[in-house]
């Protein structure tokens, strides 16, 4: 995987996934929602690995079915993201919002349509309600970040 060329050890890891064209190409070639998951889910092993010390109260995603955390760091205009969770399904669900949002400025990620993405992944009718319920407060919470940086 390549990695950011940065000095600073939290930015170096950042992962590298592929962009939401080319997620909604590959989703496309699929037949089926099984094989779509296990592609879902081999996104989310791309993810950059979060520091246990950075696990805490304030990052933490409340309202998702499984613990998520979010933290964030601005490289010039742009947000960097780091996303943590243990379940795998919900990484993938990460990684998937992570190729809309991260490395964006708070302008890009207010205009982007996350809506017609998931719409355009067939997302809404294959999650269970709550996991539907937690995508939906993953991208509540980056949403009010790029807001309150628009602010700034």
């Amino acid at each position: 995987m390549p990695r950011v060329a940065c000095d600073d050890e939290y930015l170096r890891d950042f992962m590298a996934l592929p962009t939401t064209e080319e997620i909604l190409e590959d989703i496309a070639f699929f037949d089926d929602w099984e094989e779509r998951y296990k592609y879902i889910i081999d996104l989310g092993k791309e993810l950059s690995p979060m520091d246990e010390a950075l696990r805490t109260q304030e990052r933490y995603v409340k309202g998702c079915q499984s613990d998520v955390w979010i933290d964030v760091r601005v490289e010039g205009e742009r947000l960097r993201f780091l996303v943590h969770t243990d379940a795998i399904i919900v990484r993938g669900l990460l990684a998937l919002v992570m190729t809309a949002y991260d490395n964006k400025t708070a302008a890009q990620i207010s205009e982007f349509d996350i809506e017609d993405y998931f719409q355009q992944l067939d997302l809404k009718s294959n999650l269970t309600p709550s996991r539907g319920n937690g995508l939906k407060e993953i991208v509540n919470r980056i949403e009010s970040i790029a807001r309150a940086a628009q602010s700034a």
